[in-house]
């Protein structure tokens, strides 16, 4: 049987990655990208579906209901959304610097809309059929891991990505017994996200969404060395752990 991928935020650099990277090691695998605009897909022989979705409920709820037509079972779901700076808001690097707006906007995207995402995907899941659900975090997630301090907002939002997904794991235990939860640390990636810090990513830790791509879709080849049933991986681009 074909491998089914749905992708959330497939407009994303490395969600396009990935699509050439499925197409290159699982040619005959059926792929559903999930983005708010038209994608511009590579030249593959994949079966590829566009959706459109501005990721509310109601659009999403849509989502689900189409792909039930479908009658498929995801190998794979990933969801690539997510969001540091817009217009002039950027990261704060003071108490000072915390804005409503900003801070809602990255709790609702990095937070909220992975959580409705996996939501949307839950009446495909079963107790028999193995799948991963991936969604990107970042290490800037981690309370533990918190020694610079500064961007509120975006920790704050990858905190509670996190928790969303532990809390998940736990019910998808009980209602979905081969599903396995994600939650990956791409490191800095050449992509629009990144750019305004750039300057300060030391040699050789600037990646290519390829590299990125091709690090997450083999770690994805055997989830069962990442985590058990009823709790997330959470880990980098090397498949080391982070801690909470």
């Amino acid at each position: 049987m074909s491998s089914v991928y749905i992708l959330f935020g497939a407009n994303s650099a490395i969600a396009k990655a990935y699509i050439e990277k499925i197409a290159l090691d699982d040619a005959n695998a059926h792929v559903f990208c999930i983005s708010r605009a038209q994608i511009q897909l590579p030249n593959t022989s994949l079966l590829i579906e566009q959706i459109h979705s501005d990721y509310t409920k109601s659009s999403l709820a849509k989502l689900t209901a189409h792909l039930k037509t479908k009658n498929i079972t995801p190998t794979q779901v990933l969801i690539f959304n997510g969001l540091l700076h817009f217009d002039q808001s950027m990261p704060e690097k003071k108490l000072e610097d915390l804005d409503e707006n900003y801070f809602n906007v990255l709790l609702n995207t990095n937070a909220l809309t992975p959580v409705l995402c996996l939501q949307s995907i839950l009446p495909l899941l079963n107790h028999k059929s193995p799948c991963v659900i991936t969604s990107l975090s970042a290490r800037v997630g981690s309370i533990t891991d918190n020694d610079l301090g500064g961007w509120y907002s975006y920790r704050a939002s990858k905190a509670a990505l996190n928790m969303l997904f532990k809390t998940a794991a736990i019910e998808l235990a009980r209602r979905a017994k081969q599903t396995r939860l994600v939650l990956f640390h791409p490191g800095t990636t050449d992509t629009e996200l990144s750019k305004p810090f750039q300057k300060n990513v030391p040699a050789g830790k600037l990646f290519t969404p390829e590299f990125v791509a091709d690090q997450l879709f083999a770690l994805l080849q055997t989830p069962e060395q990442l985590t058990n049933i009823g709790t997330p991986a959470y880990i980098d681009w090397r498949g080391e752990h982070i801690h909470w």
